[in-house]
């Protein structure tokens, strides 16, 4: 047993071990990636009143643009004066090309003061960059048009001068985080958002999947063989949730959308359902009797115990959490796809994985203490598991077809669980508890009828209100979008595009809980509303989402009536109504 333990405490280890050693293998490293200048320091502008301002995004850690090479000149074609720079704090870098120097990593924002400017003025910026210890960009120019400006003292307001264009989103910052100096904080602080993570409804099926292994084990089980079974099904799971982090945010959200498709997610429901079976005893998953006698071992008769399988069990289960798309995991996902970091970027998916599995190590452990150990009682403890496995099978149908044939088929789980209960409780002896949990069981039946009766009644009426509460144009490509846009801003109207899918949990609480509140309505009254459906994954999905370089769903986009994207003030993960309208009065600001 002391064995078992130590192999087991060293697994999360061995998984940091592991995922560092990756950087220690010359053909694994990522080199850094010699891009065009104009994808390697992506432009942007933003004129409002007299202040003018100039954006550069780098698409990496190793590029800097100079901060001595900035030069603005006013064409010919237009008459226009400008003040000073106004320049954030440089970082001085040495470098091989020109010695010491303030420079800028990421991203700078310059604010320029226009004195003056007619209609038709134009302005040349010229700036230079290097990719750090691989070569330096001869000086590149953009044009920027202005915006006709009366004569003024050059003074700016105080949200211009300077200031960020927008205000940081959760996941830009936690992307930041991850790019400054030091590990131990940003992975810290991850494993501290797993935990917070681990009690949202994406992690609530791996509760009775884990629970059931335990339960699964009969009369014999230590809290030691409950520690090691729960750690090594977290491990699984934590290992799958990072993977596929790294997928998709190397490779792009169209491989997410294809572990939720329609043939994965029958999949993983036949799969809970049939383990399901195995709880109520009509089978046992066991190993071929020839291996069982060379091994010796009763804890490999039952599929449950077998660290083996209770890890592959982990594995399935990162499944269920992946399509969460939250602050977290966006921010982790943005410094990857931004960097391409795999080594830090697996790290803290890693950590924010182990966080979120923290409270399932928990359970599993206490379950090897709390569960009876024998008798009667221990059979309807796993028979409730069952009852729980067969909830994560409907879990999963529920991102296929949601709405009221779903409602009913819980309802008809809640009115079985509760039979089944009502029937095992008339087994126990005559006392007041019985009658106590007689009462409880009833009102959980009366509860599922009643349930499923209005789920029944009220289809007409949720769907009206729904449709009244949200007007969405729908779009599918990305010719729908541009045009839409476009339309909007010859109205001079901000628009709001609603990336959705049918497997995204998250959606669906921003359809129900966030967009028909009032305080959130009052604001999109002001907005086109756009809604692109990519649940279908096709050509076309794939081709807007990837224009966009869409990391996971939920994501809302944000287009001012000039048709430029808001990118910094994009929305990844589920968002509150309070926050999401504070958020929407940021939008409408720009």
């Amino acid at each position: 047993m002391t064995k078992t333990l130590t192999r087991l405490l060293l697994l999360p280890l061995l998984g940091v071990i592991s995922l560092s050693a990756f950087a220690n293998f010359s053909f694994l490293k990522q080199e850094p990636q010699v891009l065009p200048v104009d994808q390697a320091y992506l432009f942007d502008f933003r004129q409002q009143d007299n202040a003018l301002q100039l954006t550069w995004n780098m698409a990496g850690d190793e590029y800097y643009l100079y901060q001595e090479k900035f030069v603005l000149n006013v064409e010919v074609d237009g008459s226009a004066e400008l003040g000073p720079i106004q320049f954030p704090s440089p970082v001085i870098h040495t470098d091989e090309f020109f010695g010491d120097q303030p420079v800028y990593f990421n991203d700078v924002t310059l604010t320029i003061p226009v004195l003056e400017a007619q209609g038709d003025a134009a302005v040349t910026v010229t700036y230079q960059g290097c990719l750090d210890k691989v070569l330096c960009y001869p000086p590149t120019k953009q044009t920027v048009y202005l915006s006709a400006v009366a004569p003024n003292d050059g003074v700016l307001a105080g949200a211009a001068a300077g200031a960020p264009v927008a205000p940081q989103t959760q996941q830009d910052g936690l992307a930041a985080l991850l790019a400054g100096d030091g590990l131990l904080l940003p992975l810290l602080t991850f494993f501290g958002l797993g935990i917070l993570l681990a009690f949202t409804p994406c992690v609530f099926p791996m509760y009775p999947i884990l629970t059931g292994i335990i339960a699964g084990q009969g009369k014999k089980l230590s809290t030691g063989k409950a520690f090691a079974l729960s750690m090594t099904y977290v491990q699984g799971m934590a290992l799958t949730y990072s993977l596929l982090g790294l997928v998709v945010a190397s490779a792009g959200v169209k491989y997410q959308a294809a572990l939720q498709s329609p043939a994965v997610l029958i999949g993983l429901a036949i799969l809970f359902v049939v383990l399901s079976l195995s709880m109520f005893g009509l089978y046992n998953l066991q190993l071929p009797s020839s291996l069982q006698g060379k091994l010796a071992n009763a804890q490999n008769q039952q599929k449950g115990g077998s660290f083996v399988g209770v890890f592959v069990m982990g594995l399935i289960s990162g499944l269920v959490a992946s399509p969460c798309t939250t602050a977290p995991l966006s921010g982790a996902l943005i410094y990857v796809a931004q960097s391409g970091d795999l080594v830090l970027g697996g790290l803290a998916l890693y950590a924010l994985s182990m966080g979120m599995g923290l409270p399932l190590l928990l359970l599993g452990t206490s379950g090897g203490k709390l569960l009876p150990r024998a008798g009667a009682w221990m059979e309807t403890i796993k028979h409730i598991f069952g009852f729980l496995l067969i909830a994560v099978s409907i879990m999963m149908l529920d991102r296929l077809w949601p709405g009221t044939v779903m409602d009913v088929i819980w309802a008809i789980w809640g009115v079985g669980l509760a039979g089944y209960l009502l029937h095992q409780n008339k087994k126990t002896d005559f006392s007041w508890m019985q009658t106590v949990r007689n009462v409880v069981i009833v009102l959980g039946l009366f509860a599922s009828v009643s349930y499923g009766f209005h789920a029944v009644m009220n289809r007409g009426e949720t769907v009206a209100s729904a449709q009244h509460a949200v007007q969405f144009v729908k779009v599918k490509t990305l010719e729908d979008l541009e045009r839409e846009v476009a339309k909007a801003g010859a109205e001079g109207k901000t628009v709001m595009l609603d990336l959705y899918a049918d497997w995204c949990v998250a959606c669906k609480d921003f359809e129900h809980k966030t967009f028909p509140r009032p305080e959130v309505t009052a604001r999109t009254d002001k907005m086109v509303m756009l809604q692109a459906d990519v649940t279908a994954n096709d050509a076309q999905d794939i081709e807007l989402l990837e224009a966009y370089q869409v990391l996971g769903l939920p994501t809302l986009l944000f287009f001012t009536p000039q048709g430029e994207e808001l990118s910094q003030l994009r929305v990844t993960g589920f968002m509150g109504p309070g926050p999401f309208a504070s958020h929407l009065d940021a939008v409408l600001a720009q």
